[in-house]
């Protein structure tokens, strides 16, 4: 087993050496949607099956989303494609707060940078990518016209949702007293490499070939489309409006109007 797995791993070496020269020529767009499983917990087990599934199609443009990558072999830029809340007729401005605005990264230079709007206030994010060991294995299957791989990977539960905001998420950290204990979030990928390039949609990259599905926790990325192009390289998008902040400092930025928030409100409702 071990000879085999040595095995595929030169195969992979060879194949890489072969197409770099080409794969330099190469860039693209790729289309993918993302499906997340809705989780009621406790509260869910109390309703109906149409009051679930009153609650699935108000948060279908949450749980439901399309998203466009723009690569080459360097720099990768990854957008939500905007949809209209089919019941309201709004935009979802309050989930907004709370998802991935703008991505874009650098793999050669390990860089990343994101727009985030929160209350009003345009954030740019300036960090370091975080480097996902992954496990390559052999197993395979196809996407669309590609032949894909599978790999895993542990990665901290912060590393995938430093811009996200949860109450759950805030009672667990201020419950937890200097318990330090990371959480690690398994993610299972799938990459073609008949698309030589070390790019995959948010924060995934770094196989040997691009990404074309990833799950992490409750959702799934899957792409769709892909178009490469030979010509000269695509025009790579950089988020440039907002004030500079890392990722740590934004999550600590979120938490603390949150908090604000709550006691002001628990505030009013005591002096009622």
């Amino acid at each position: 087993m071990k000879s085999l797995h040595l095995l595929f791993r030169f195969f992979f070496f060879v194949f890489l050496v072969t197409f770099s020269a080409h794969a330099q020529k190469l860039s693209g767009k790729a289309t993918y949607i993302s499906k997340t499983k809705m989780e009621l917990g406790n509260w869910g087990a109390r309703m109906s099956e149409a009051q679930k599934k009153q609650v699935a199609n108000r948060l279908k443009n949450r749980l439901e989303k399309t998203y466009g990558l723009t690569f080459n072999t360097t720099e990768s830029s990854f957008k939500e494609e905007e949809k209209i809340d089919a019941i309201s007729g709004a935009t979802d401005s309050w989930g907004a707060y709370f998802t991935r605005g703008d991505h874009y990264k650098n793999i050669s230079s390990n860089k990343l940078v994101q727009s985030q709007e929160f209350y009003g206030k345009r954030f740019l994010i300036k960090d370091t990518l975080y480097k996902i060991d992954w496990s390559i294995s052999t197993e395979s299957k196809k996407i669309g016209n590609y032949t894909c791989y599978k790999a895993k990977a542990f990665v901290p539960y912060n590393e995938l949702n430093w811009y996200n905001f949860s109450w759950s998420d805030l009672r667990s950290t201020e419950n937890k007293e200097g318990n330090d204990e990371e959480n690690l979030i398994i993610v299972e990928a799938w990459y073609t490499p008949q698309i030589p390039m070390a790019q995959g949609p948010a924060e995934f990259w770094g196989l040997p070939g691009l990404i074309l599905e990833v799950s992490a926790q409750n959702t799934t990325l899957l792409c769709t489309e892909v178009a490469l192009t030979k010509e000269s390289k695509l025009q790579i998008d950089t988020p440039d409006n907002g004030t500079e902040i890392t990722k740590t400092a934004y999550t600590s930025t979120i938490r603390e109007k949150m908090v604000e928030m709550r006691n002001n409100r628990m505030g009013r409702r005591r002096g009622r």
